[in-house]
């Protein structure tokens, strides 16, 4: 999780506790969302929504056009959060997952290929 270091880092809190996080790296003017989580208990409120919120709102302050982010293709709940948030496919990482020991399995799916979405700002 090198990104982590790389990458700016949005806190949700309350009550002073972390309760959602976002880390949207910049490298050479593009604009990636490398993380984001909500605490299990916080689901379903709206704060994904306003992590995303706030990562699209740095990018768009620092000129990008586009952000994108991937992930797993066994991860739907990402996927389809993503999607409804204004994300769309935009390429697939055949793969890229095979090596990882032990091997992910997500909704009883095998994670094998990575899912690359962008969100087109100002669209």
């Amino acid at each position: 999780m090198a990104y982590v270091r790389k990458g700016v880092t949005f806190v949700g809190e309350e009550n002073g506790v972390a309760v959602a996080v976002a880390v949207v790296e910049r490298e050479e003017g593009e604009f990636e969302l490398r993380n984001i989580a909500v605490a299990e208990k916080e689901q379903g409120r709206g704060l994904g929504r306003e992590m995303l919120r706030c990562a699209l709102m740095y990018a768009a302050g620092g000129g990008a056009k586009r952000i994108t982010v991937g992930t797993g293709n066994s991860s739907l709940r990402a996927l389809a959060f993503y999607q409804r948030n204004g994300f769309r496919i935009t390429g697939v990482i055949r793969g890229f997952f095979d090596a990882y020991e032990p091997p992910i399995v997500e909704n009883g799916i095998a994670c094998r290929d990575m899912i690359r979405l962008t969100f087109e700002i100002g669209a």
